[in-house]
């Protein structure tokens, strides 16, 4: 997606995970919380029965799956057990999450329960406004900004672009030599994978065995697309739809392998499934507080990898080249990308008046063309991908800049390199929610 990630419309099964759980190191046992756990993934795997983009990931027992493609309970037995479960959280002594991680684990379980049931309620039609529907799913509210915050932001680009016609064709002229042409885009992709997983490598312990298979896709309504298949395994897209521009290569390399998607999924798999035996991270609900998270820290794992003039070091001696762009004008190209980059919410100020009728799909999309220099062709990808996801949208520009303020409160500055790293890793590893990052 910018980074149009994690959307399913199948559930991802894998049996090896879960017999590593039962048979390996650390057993599920029977406390109440695993019990609970267990009706919550069921409800979960049930609920994708009615949405088919809800389940984005599972790879615990294929059993469950089978017994509840078999049941086919109605919606309204979903909400049922999601409130059940719910009732019977609430009811466990607090003595069971006295530890910060059981804590944490019992939070997480509220909230996406909670969500499971907002999500229910939209289903069998429901209306919440754009801000209501992201609390309600995502636990945060993103600012609003006017259209004054913008324009101020594309008065100084239009200075930069002078000539006839809008600032977003101008724009889009102007970056056209920044395309990595089609015969050259594996190479320069396999390029970027290497340098976010050298750098990934050094500050975090990943399995041995993990690893993940790149594809080249096309008619989809997202750029690029991490399917985590469990046992430490992805399979990521990126889809060539449309022109894909050299900042792609990184900003994709990182936020859907490494240090993103694959690597958080990676580590809830290794630190929370086997070795804890936290049986509801097999699954992942897409529209879930635990969406904030993967996207914000895949987003701000760009920054963590590549900080500061950094990347810009890296692409002048490796993509550019690699790419047959002249690299004497990276440095010119992230300048400009730095000011678009100011503009980030103004995807969110489209899908809000989009999804709360103050706009039309042909308004929003000519917001964001005005307002978010996209190109005509990537404006109305936009929106449908608007019409299918709505709030989701959120998640990536407010969960980078949630996860980047919660991590640098804890002292990973750019300065400090190894606090920056292991905050980094220890929030992929564990099942904070959005509301904690505050």
């Amino acid at each position: 997606m910018l980074y149009m990630k994690r959307f399913a419309t199948a559930v991802l099964v894998s049996v090896a995970v879960y017999t590593l759980v039962l048979q390996g190191q650390q057993k599920p046992d029977r406390t109440p919380m695993n019990a609970l756990a267990e009706r919550y993934v069921k409800t979960v795997l049930a609920m994708g029965q009615h949405d088919a983009d809800y389940v984005d990931a599972y790879y615990g027992p294929p059993e469950w799956k089978t017994a509840v493609e078999t049941a086919k309970i109605s919606l309204d037995a979903v909400a049922s057990q999601a409130r059940a479960i719910r009732a019977d959280l609430e009811k466990l002594p607090t003595s069971s999450r006295r530890g910060d991680m059981d804590a944490l684990r019992w939070h997480y379980l509220h909230r996406q329960l909670l969500a499971l049931e907002a999500r229910v309620r939209m289903l069998r039609g429901e209306r919440l406004s754009f801000d209501e529907e992201s609390q309600a799913l995502y636990d945060a509210v993103a600012p609003s900004y006017p259209t004054s915050h913008f324009q101020a932001i594309i008065d100084k680009l239009d200075k930069r672009f002078p000539g006839e016609g809008s600032l977003a064709v101008r724009y889009d002229a102007w970056r056209k030599p920044f395309t990595i042409p089609r015969e050259k885009l594996d190479a320069v992709f396999q390029k970027a994978i290497t340098g976010c997983r050298d750098r990934t490598r050094k500050h975090i312990s990943l399995p041995a065995s993990e690893s993940f298979t790149l594809e080249y896709v096309t008619n989809k309504p997202w750029s690029g697309y991490n399917w985590y298949q469990g046992n430490f395994k992805s399979l990521i897209q990126v889809n060539t739809d449309l022109p894909i521009f050299i900042d792609r290569a990184i900003d994709l390399a990182c936020h859907e392998g490494y240090p993103g998607h694959h690597v958080y999924n990676a580590l809830l798999e290794k630190h929370l499934v086997r070795d804890r035996g936290w049986i509801e991270f097999t699954v992942y609900p897409l529209f879930s507080p635990q969406s904030l998270i993967a996207e914000g820290t895949a987003n701000f794992g760009i920054e963590v990898a590549f900080p500061g003039k950094d990347r810009v070091a890296y692409e002048k001696t490796v993509l550019f080249p690699a790419a047959g762009i002249d690299p004497a004008r990276a440095d010119e190209y992230y300048e400009v990308q730095g000011l678009v980059e100011q503009l980030s919410y103004a995807g969110n100020e489209a899908a809000r008046g989009y999804l709360d009728g103050k706009m039309s799909a042909v308004e929003a999309a000519n917001y964001l063309e005005t307002y978010g220099l996209y190109s005509p062709e990537r404006a109305k990808q936009r929106v449908r991908f608007i019409d299918k996801y709505r709030s989701y949208v959120i998640n990536y520009n407010l969960g980078k800049d949630m996860v980047r303020a919660y991590i640098e409160s804890r002292g990973g500055s750019v300065e400090n390199t190894a606090q920056r790293w292991s905050e980094f890793e220890k929030l992929m590893a564990s099942p904070r929610l959005p509301s904690g990052l505050k």
